[in-house]
């Protein structure tokens, strides 16, 4: 009651001064708490130093995780997943329909993974050497999902933001504009066409938006896999990684096959996708929506262990071996890492009280980095590789080059060789007038339907994946890692041989599920093989002389250097498959490559060093 009577007293005057005595009292009570300039707050909170790291917890990463902990830490993947099916569904007709032909618009799909193929291996070994307190990967996933929902707002938008830079707009009323991706006939017969003679379909501010968001959102919805994927294996333990991975996975094609389907949905049809703009809009708006909070949900689960807390743990187990060093002629002669290899021991334990491994009392090898490794000295790791990683490399480039045969050019297949359609956009002989839509012709009717029922065969390709995840810990167990990687790729190959001989709308659904074991086997095994190397600190046998045996390799690099072997993939085939389709005068080409290609990733798995997984 008397500081009411003291503001009626004092007026607003008086309550400003109060305002302000109350906030100088507590800046000086935080500056206490943080001595120091901003600057120096900023580096001691980002770019910490060894300073109380011994009384840092990070138990966690030395226990078994839940099934649900493992669903959070591949929560990203499953947003990928879902940004990664809206563009493959809907940026080909987006850059049609701006005026982008057909030969051009294939070579959009090469720009991305032109990039990503010299510069995912580099940002691996960034992330290897990355000193923030956030950790070594989630700040590599942070940068890269921004760079996801950039793209994801331009591929909608491009052709608006283009209008806005002064293309030419549409007519009033045309229905080029807002026409859905696909229309049934019904639809399609009640459409009012405008006649303009001086309209000409050139976007070409859209096309630079609409092209750019699309490499931003290629290129980064597939780097951004490599730190998720070397985030789960840095906050579990070995023997999680198994379990880890195929749950990964599972995210992966749950995300997939609702991706899809929330593409199928007709959103044209709904107040939601009224309200947001129509059908494409609605999909990427939801997709971004979902990214998000997929990508939250990761990296607000486990803190990472910082490099510094990482070198120091190295300093101290390098002074420890000093007293206690192993003969190294015993046993047979493997091609290791030089890297500081550490034994969680008691002797360890005592370094940090606070760190249980909650699995066993058995000594378990794992990789630490050197402290005195530099970036230059990772970056030559991407060079000179051992010779079991190169296996791998030319394992999942034909992996990948087989998978992207289906997941780029598959509803084209069902359109045209299945469903006997006919793709071809008819215009009239003057450019400039109406666009003629299906124009009632039935070989387009026909291609349109196999598209749509192409991307229910995608559906289930998705999902087929997420089911074959869930069992393949199991096989592995059972039949190790050798005939479950070679028989995952052989059963994806006979698959696609057998839909390129009977052509059948039931090949198309029944045989497509055997892409979804190819896709699950390549993305676990590679990387699964990838950290049982550095698990054991061996990449396998060699002659002690090889180059390999002192290398110091990151896991981040290794695993970077794994995946950019989609981006190769795709590469090589948005140059040369549209050659083959006409070389041999058929879409049926791109199962029969496929098929051709998996045969020959099966080859050379059985050279794969897989030691004793």
């Amino acid at each position: 009651m008397g500081t009411e009577k003291l503001h009626q007293y004092e007026g607003i005057l008086g309550r400003l001064h109060t305002i302000r005595t109350n906030f100088k009292d507590r800046w000086n009570e935080w500056k206490e708490r943080n001595p120091g300039t901003l600057t120096e707050l900023f580096k001691r909170k980002y770019f910490p130093t060894n300073e109380n790291s011994a009384s840092e917890d990070f138990s966690h990463i030395y226990r078994r995780k839940t099934r649900p902990e493992l669903i959070r830490i591949s929560a990203a993947v499953m947003g990928i997943e879902f940004s990664y099916s809206a563009e493959t569904a809907f940026v080909s007709p987006t850059l049609l329909k701006i005026g982008v032909e057909h030969k051009h618009m294939t070579l959009v799909w090469a720009l991305s993974p032109l990039i990503g193929f010299f510069l995912t291996p580099i940002l691996g070994s960034l992330s290897d050497r990355c000193h923030l307190r956030l950790g070594r990967r989630r700040p590599f996933i942070f940068a890269m999902s921004l760079g996801v929902l950039l793209g994801l707002v331009l591929v909608p938008n491009g052709e608006r933001l283009g209008y806005a830079l002064g293309d030419d707009e549409p007519p009033t009323g045309d229905a080029i504009a807002h026409r859905p991706t696909f229309l049934s006939t019904d639809q399609d017969q009640n459409l009012t066409w405008v006649e303009n003679e001086t309209y000409n379909n050139s976007h070409p501010w859209g096309v630079f938006f609409t092209v750019l968001g699309t490499v931003l959102l290629d290129f980064d919805a597939d780097a951004c896999q490599s730190p998720a994927r070397a985030y789960l294996l840095d906050v579990t333990v070995p023997e999680d990684h198994a379990r880890g991975l195929s749950t990964f996975t599972i995210m992966a094609g749950l995300g997939g096959f609702l991706g899809y389907a929330l593409g199928g949905i007709n959103w044209d049809a709904t107040p939601l996708g009224l309200l947001l703009g129509g059908h494409v809009r609605a999909v990427f708006t939801l997709t971004t929506l979902i990214f998000i909070v997929c990508v939250s949900y990761t990296v607000t689960s486990f803190k990472e262990m910082p490099l510094h807390v990482l070198e120091l743990k190295s300093t101290f187990a390098e002074s420890d071996r000093e007293s206690d060093e192993i003969n190294s002629d015993s046993g047979p002669n493997y091609g290791s890492l030089d890297i500081k290899i550490e034994e969680t021991t008691s002797h360890y334990i005592s370094i940090h009280d606070n760190i249980d491994d909650g699995i066993s009392k058995q000594p378990r090898k794992s990789i630490v980095p050197s402290p005195n490794a530099s970036l230059s000295i990772y970056l030559k790791s991407i060079i000179h590789m051992p010779k079991s990683i190169k296996i791998l490399c030319v394992t999942n480039l034909f992996c990948w080059m087989a998978h992207v045969c289906y997941s780029l050019y598959f509803t084209d297949f069902v359109g045209e060789a299945v469903f006997k359609g006919n793709p071809t956009v008819r215009y009239n002989n003057n450019k400039n007038t109406r666009f003629d839509g299906l124009d009632g012709n039935h070989d387009r009717e026909l291609y349109e339907s196999g598209v749509r029922f192409g991307c229910w065969g995608m559906s289930m390709y998705s999902l087929s994946c997420a089911c074959y995840s869930m069992i393949i810990e199991t096989l592995i167990k059972k039949y190790g890692a050798k005939r479950v990687y070679v028989g995952g790729l052989l059963v994806y190959s006979t698959g696609m041989f057998l839909m390129a001989i009977t052509k059948h709308k039931i090949g198309v659904i029944l045989f497509s599920w055997t892409a979804g074991v190819m896709y699950s086997t390549l993305f676990t095994m590679p990387y699964l093989l990838v950290a049982h190397y550095h698990a054991k600190g061996t990449f396998g046998a060699t002659e002690s002389k090889d180059k390999t045996c002192q290398q110091i390799r990151g896991l981040g690099t290794d695993v970077a250097i794994v995946s950019s072997m989609v981006f190769l993939a795709q590469f090589i085939l948005s140059m040369c498959m549209g050659y083959i389709v006409n070389a041999v005068g058929t879409t049926t080409a791109v199962v029969s490559v496929a098929s051709c290609l998996a045969f020959c990733g099966a080859i050379s798995a059985t050279q794969v060093v897989y030691l004793d997984l």
